[in-house]
């Protein structure tokens, strides 16, 4: 069903006191302690459902270290002038409908299991204890996500993240309207707060859902992906397959459970609880003894498909619906780079926007990162396992996207990170491209990625 959405309006701190009681004082509040068990070795493909450290694994040894290396001007010469950073919001409770999968598959365990599986004893004795009020609420390892993310920013970029910037209305924050994207935010804000000791000032946001839930409204891919079943056939079809059969059947022989009993949604139920389980509480439960790394793979891939046909390169449209987040993002550096070669002051040197995994994926998609040469489909599993398209590396929590402008001697240039780490556009030469050949390799979105005419339910634009 299309939410209806809320037009741009702005906050502080102070006006959503309830909100940050709820997520920060809320008994269901709950994170990582020195009871972690270690990392399952499956965590790396827990796709969507991962913690960032899986995509930058060096954070589990200093979760404020910075890679300098990537963190480089263009040359010596180079100024940094401005940063956009497009967020996903941290990590968050399941929402509700997952949550009730994963109570009818835990029930299933502790009234049909059998066998002499060593740790059924510790599957049948934990105890369900998500409740479906939780929602997808954020939950204090996402709060931790962003509160961290800030204060690596900080220190990648000392000069445009200061005190002076903040408290001077020169870092803009957007955020998508739901809890755990203003609850990300807050975070966010908090860490920008520590790393630079500001005390007693609250900062304002503005919650704009045309711009990070456009997903919701764009009619041409509410209608032909999201309620259209046949958009995700590939999905379905590899679901039903052998590969995932094997794994199923797995799961029921090790559980002593009839096949029929084991569906699809109980293979994610079981592989979810272990993610769950660890993506929150850092645990590593007895659920991830469920699966090897095999298994994890067809699971993973299963995910990525869908990814893939809902939000990435499957359709057109998948990307074509992030047209106005795309305008934005180029609007704004547009206005920077006009600022800078006009010698005038820029007047908005950092915006952070948060949004959700269906905000940042069709944007990515949109510019042609993590493309494979072949698309994903049903039937190539196995020539896929060195894919690009990987959404636990691309899409974890609190995933990134993040564009600085630089004002160098022979004019503006643009570095990309995704989660922190160069990439280099499609079609051009380097991660630092002059921002003049940047808008010529997407002159045709810049002058055709119309929001309303390719979200048109009967306009040509935006079809397969």
């Amino acid at each position: 069903m299309v939410e209806k959405l809320l037009p741009a309006v702005r906050f502080s701190a102070v006006s959503l006191v309830s909100l940050v009681s709820l997520a920060f004082l809320s008994p269901h509040c709950v994170t990582a302690t020195s009871r972690d068990a270690g990392t399952p070795p499956i965590a790396r493909y827990f796709n969507t459902k991962g913690r960032y450290e899986e995509a930058n694994p060096y954070l589990l040894d200093d979760i404020l270290a910075i890679n300098s290396s990537a963190a480089k001007p263009p040359s010596p010469a180079c100024t940094p002038v401005h940063l956009t950073a497009i967020v996903r919001h941290g990590t968050r409770f399941p929402t509700s409908a997952n949550i009730r999968k994963l109570d009818r598959f835990q029930r299933l365990v502790k009234t049909e299991a059998g066998g002499d599986l060593s740790f059924l004893p510790q599957l049948k004795a934990w105890k369900m204890w998500y409740k479906e009020d939780m929602d997808g609420r954020l939950v204090d390892k996402g709060r931790a996500d962003h509160r961290h993310l800030a204060q690596r920013l900080v220190k990648t970029f000392p000069s445009l993240l200061t005190k002076e910037n903040l408290l001077g209305g020169r870092v803009k924050f957007i955020t998508s309207s739901k809890h755990r994207c203003v609850n990300s935010t807050l975070a966010f804000q908090q860490g920008l707060k520590e790393q630079l000791q500001i005390e007693g000032e609250d900062l304002e946001f503005t919650l704009n859902d045309a711009l990070m839930r456009f997903f919701d409204t764009c009619t041409r891919l509410v209608e032909t992906v999201e309620k259209n079943k046949k958009a995700i056939e590939e999905v379905t079809r590899f679901n039903s397959g052998p590969e995932m059969k094997r794994v199923q059947e797995k799961l029921a022989d090790q559980l002593q459970i009839p096949y029929a009993n084991v569906t699809m949604d109980g293979v994610e139920a079981a592989f979810y609880l272990c993610a769950y389980e660890f993506t929150i509480l850092g645990v590593n439960s007895p659920w991830c003894r469920l699966f090897d790394e095999a298994d994890a793979q067809v699971v993973e891939y299963s995910g990525d498909l869908k990814q893939y046909w809902k939000k990435g390169f499957g359709h057109d449209i998948n990307s074509k619906a992030s047209c106005i987040l795309f305008h934005d993002l180029f609007n704004r550096l547009s206005a920077v780079a006009s600022q800078v070669k006009s010698g005038q002051p820029v007047s908005e040197v950092v915006m952070v926007q948060v949004g959700h995994a269906e905000t940042l994926l069709p944007l990515l998609t949109l510019l042609g990162l993590f493309k494979d040469n072949t698309s994903l489909t049903s039937i190539n599993f196995a020539s896929q396992l060195g894919r690009a398209f990987r959404c636990g590396q691309i899409m974890p929590y609190a995933a990134n996207l993040l564009t600085a402008l630089y004002d160098c001697p022979d004019g503006v240039r643009l570095q990309v990170w995704v989660n922190e780490k160069p990439v280099t556009l499609p079609g051009l030469a380097g991660p630092s491209p002059l921002y003049e050949d940047v808008k010529k390799q997407y002159d045709h979105l810049l002058t055709g990625c119309d929001q309303d005419t390719v979200c048109q339910l009967n306009n040509s634009q935006g079809q397969n």
